[in-house]
């Protein structure tokens, strides 16, 4: 029996999160961030989040309060070390497979920047453990349901529907459609998965097994990260080829923003921030601005519009155009700072931006947990001129620091912000300023028009607190993931709070209530030899670590 000590609150529900990454400990953008915090969360809602992860060095350095260690002979041909404990407040499992997993940097990418040529069995594994644990292989814990996140855990609901044990139901959290985890269905046996869930068309996507396509069509309950996301990707426009499965499946597909941890996010507290200052302080915010002038030798000018950008510098996030078009830029009073790493060809137009105007331009091209936060805290606007943005949590970050987004009016960011049009500034209730299509050109303009509004003082200050005072946190976004997961598993919902959520298109009683995990055909054994007939047969052993 396991030694983890559980949550002294009445838990209602028990649920497996599954994930590529989790903030604090390996993080590549957003998905690690609401991985790591939605769990705490959840349990102010009776939800008891446990959450598994790859064994990355990072991760199993950070398991310090390791309590519980099994092992599974022959999980996809692999050796698997099952790890339980806490870290840093959250109770992880850790699927620790040294050949898969022990691989220092980018947990997705080989040195080279191409994805690692085995990460379809690297996730596989992930998935299969996961659904393994979803069956019944630990003696003493079950999930009630599965939270899965993005394609690095989009087999999980596929091996749980074609087991030969009650298994619990599975939502799956769309994070971004752009990214499939697609593989040859040659791999089919290497996987573990039989036939038929490629002849059905569960897995099958184009003549490739597709990971994210099997998620969206055998998950119970479907949510993406921000209403107006949940409606572009049901377009053939923005649904990336899934469209039409989106649409056929709309009655469960549920749109809830993210939020970002307060704790993390408190320009008080938070150490990155060279001189601390309450949300919504304008005044002691302002000797942030100049010291970060100062650090990367930008002319400490108060009326300089100081412009940052915090973001992986890639065409999805409309970073070309903002290296295209920044010359045009620096012929006003206009400085900028951009933090991030990316395609190398970006990263270089933007380095060589830096060495044409140094008094203008200032660039760190590497990831920064550090500079994120205290960039925030200094600039006048933040720059998020993305093609396409399923939630974002820049807008929020800069929000809750004073710095007025500019952003694209795409996805959550138009869920999120106020456009200061007249009437809105004439209101008092704007908060950032958004442009449509994103072009150079709307790009340009959207600055030139906040450098007009930056000249206002009154107006400008107005759109900082409006945002400062922006509810960005997890808690009503808490709530509905929590009454989602209650209704799925058929347990009293929790009260309905103000909805930042879409309901289900279709009058579908499936919509509203659980759906029942009809047991499968027994599955074959693999082309590996693993037997996949059912979880409950792979041979472990347990023993404390």
């Amino acid at each position: 029996m396991s030694n983890i000590q559980h949550p002294a609150q009445d838990i209602t529900l028990q649920l497996l999160s599954v994930a590529g990454e989790m903030y604090p400990f390996i993080k590549t953008g957003g998905l690690g961030d609401v991985v790591g915090s939605l769990p705490a969360v959840l349990g102010q809602h009776g939800i008891d989040t446990r959450t598994i992860l790859p064994g990355y060095p990072a991760v199993l350095r950070a398991l310090s309060e390791q309590q519980e260690t099994i092992r599974f002979d022959n999980v996809l041909g692999h050796v698997v070390t099952l790890r339980e404990g806490w870290a840093q407040g959250r109770h992880l499992y850790v699927v620790d497979v040294p050949d898969l997993y022990a691989r220092p940097g980018n947990p997705y990418l080989a040195p080279d920047g191409q994805p690692w040529a085995d990460n379809g069995m690297r996730y596989a594994v992930l998935c299969r453990v996961a659904a393994m644990i979803g069956a019944g292989a630990l003696a003493d814990w079950k999930p009630d349901a599965v939270l899965s996140h993005d394609w690095h855990a989009g087999l999980v609901a596929t091996y749980l529907k074609y087991m030969d044990a009650p298994t619990p139901p599975v939502a799956h959290v769309i994070h971004n459609l752009a990214f499939q985890g697609l593989f040859p269905r040659g791999m089919m046996g290497a996987f573990g998965l039989p036939d038929q869930a490629y002849d059905s068309g569960d897995v099958e996507f184009y003549g490739q097994i597709g990971f994210m396509k099997a998620a969206l069509q055998v998950s119970h309950r479907l949510i993406s990260v921000s209403p107006t996301y949940a409606e572009e990707i049901q377009t053939p426009e923005e649904g990336m080829g899934l469209d039409g499965i989106l649409r056929s499946r709309a009655n469960v597909l549920t749109g809830i923003l993210n939020g970002i941890d307060l704790r993390e996010w408190n320009p008080l507290t938070d150490p990155a921030v060279f001189f601390p200052y309450a949300v919504g302080d304008l005044a002691a915010r302002r000797a942030n601005k100049r010291v970060f002038q100062a650090e990367f030798g930008l002319p400490q000018d108060p009326d300089a519009l100081l412009l940052g950008m915090v973001s992986r510098l890639t065409t999805q996030k409309g970073a070309d155009l903002l290296a295209g078009l920044a010359p045009r830029l620096f012929e006003e009073n206009i400085q900028l700072a951009v933090v991030g790493t990316g395609d190398r060809d970006i990263m270089q137009s933007f380095t060589q931006l830096q060495g044409r105007y140094p008094k203008n331009c200032v660039c760190h091209m590497r990831y920064s947990e550090t500079l994120g936060h205290r960039l925030h805290s200094a600039v006048d606007a933040s720059l998020i001129p993305s093609r396409f943005e399923p939630c974002g949590l820049t807008q929020f970050h800069a929000m809750r620091y004073g710095s007025v987004p500019i952003a694209a009016r795409v996805g959550g960011l138009s869920d999120t912000l106020v456009d200061a049009n007249s009437a809105a500034v004439m209101e008092g209730v704007a908060n950032g300023i958004l442009f449509s299509p994103t072009t150079e050109d709307t790009v340009l303009l959207a600055i030139r028009r906040a450098q007009n509004l930056f000249r206002q003082k009154a107006v400008w200050a107005r759109m900082q607190r409006n945002g400062a005072l922006h509810d960005v946190s997890w808690d009503s976004k808490g709530a509905q993931y929590a009454r989602l997961l209650m209704e799925m598993t058929g347990r009293r919902p929790v009260a309905r709070e103000a909805e930042n959520a879409i309901a289900p298109r279709r009058s579908d009683p499936m919509s509203s209530a659980p759906r029942t995990v009809r047991p499968a055909a027994r599955m074959p054994r693999g082309r590996n030899g693993e037997q996949v007939s059912s979880i409950l047969s792979f041979p472990h052993t347990g023993t404390h670590a």
